[in-house]
């Protein structure tokens, strides 16, 4: 092929170095002669096939060539909003790719995997619904070998509870973990008995739920971490937790029972905040009026003694007049609602002249 050219006068790659093949007789470098470059590629294929070279050589050669760029331009892809890409190279793990458009080496040198994740997965654990079966009903069958736990203290209850969870990285979601569904459920089982094995029965049943929630969620999350399993738990739900079917009769007497218990209590302390504060509001009042009385008698007694004090020293002055006048006095008090008549002994015969002042006042 190199002779051929070289028998025509030029070189294999364009015009020789004095000229640029226009006779222009410019110097410089030469641009390759693109045509002359296929020819001899056809060529060179043509000594492949039978008979040399062909007039039919030059659309094999436009094929491979396309064929070529179809191959090259295979390896771009499209990685979705809610999917991580997974490049392979010979089936061995390589890198993951975000959403967008990315490249990979064609196959079979690599090959990529888009698994969803974003989807939410959710396994249950202790019961079955119909929702696994494919239909749509609500009806649920119970797994005893699943539910079936012990409290510390020392109780059994009957849990059901679902675990859901998403892909965070898909890279050791898909080679790190044979079994996710399994390896999920697994870990949930042992984080579940590990939290109901420390908790007591009542919160259990009760007002302790969503905090068994949420350490059930943080153990199973360092046992898939461990594992690098590439999974994120995103919430524990739980479903029912009850007593065993054997005995959730006498336990719901036993509940009912502490219901009334605790109605019962609750109306007796009802009972003495309304009691007890009246009662010390009534003996607050008694107290209060004892001092009241203690006083006006203290005082009373102390305005007499120091009536009696000034009532003597007057006596001590004049014994006579202060005499009769405590003995009008008296007498006012005493005949007080008593009409009178006072008759001096000394005056003439002993009989004054009567005017009834009182009975001038009623006809008044």
């Amino acid at each position: 092929m190199v002779d051929d050219f070289r028998s025509r006068g030029g070189s294999p790659w364009g015009s020789p170095p004095g000229g640029n093949g226009n006779g222009s007789g410019r110097k410089g470098p030469t641009p390759p002669d693109i045509e002359e470059i296929i020819r001899g590629l056809q060529n060179k294929i043509n000594k492949f096939f039978p008979g040399g070279a062909s007039k039919g050589g030059k659309p094999i050669i436009f094929g491979l060539i396309i064929l070529i760029i179809v191959w090259t331009l295979s390896g771009l892809y499209r990685v979705l909003p809610d999917e991580q890409g997974v490049v392979l190279r010979f089936g061995k793990f390589v890198n993951t790719t975000q959403p967008g458009l990315n490249y990979h080496i064609p196959f079979p040198i690599e090959s990529v995997l888009t698994p969803k994740v974003t989807k939410v997965n959710r396994i249950d654990i202790g019961f079955r619904s119909e929702r696994d079966s494919g239909f749509t009903s609500t009806a649920v069958a119970d797994v005893p070998e699943e539910s079936l736990m012990l409290t510390g203290d020392e109780n059994i209850v009957n849990i059901d509870f679902s675990v859901f969870w998403v892909i965070k990285d898909a890279g050791n979601f898909l080679f790190k973990i044979q079994d996710p569904q399994g390896t999920v459920k697994a870990a949930a089982e042992t984080a579940m008995r590990e939290v109901i094995a420390r908790s007591n029965i009542q919160p259990i049943l009760t007002e302790g739920r969503s905090k068994i929630e949420i350490d059930t969620q943080e153990i199973i999350q360092e046992i898939l971490d461990e594992y690098n399993s590439g999974i994120q738990i995103t919430q524990v739900q739980t479903q029912k937790a009850d007593p065993p079917d054997q005995v959730i009769d006498a336990f719901r007497d036993v509940q009912a029972a502490r219901a009334d218990m605790e109605r019962s209590k609750n109306e007796a302390e009802a009972y003495a905040n309304d009691v007890i504060p009246r009662a010390r509001g009534e003996a607050q009042k008694i107290l209060q009026a004892a001092e009241a009385y203690k006083k006006e008698v203290v005082a009373k007694a102390e305005g007499e003694a120091s009536r009696f004090l000034a009532i003597f020293n007057e006596y001590k002055k004049a014994k006579k007049v202060t005499q009769e006048r405590m003995y009008l006095e008296t007498m006012e008090k005493v005949l007080a609602d008593i009409d009178k008549v006072i008759i001096d002994k000394e005056a003439g015969s002993g009989v004054v002249p009567y005017l009834p002042l009182p009975e001038l006042k009623k006809k008044n």
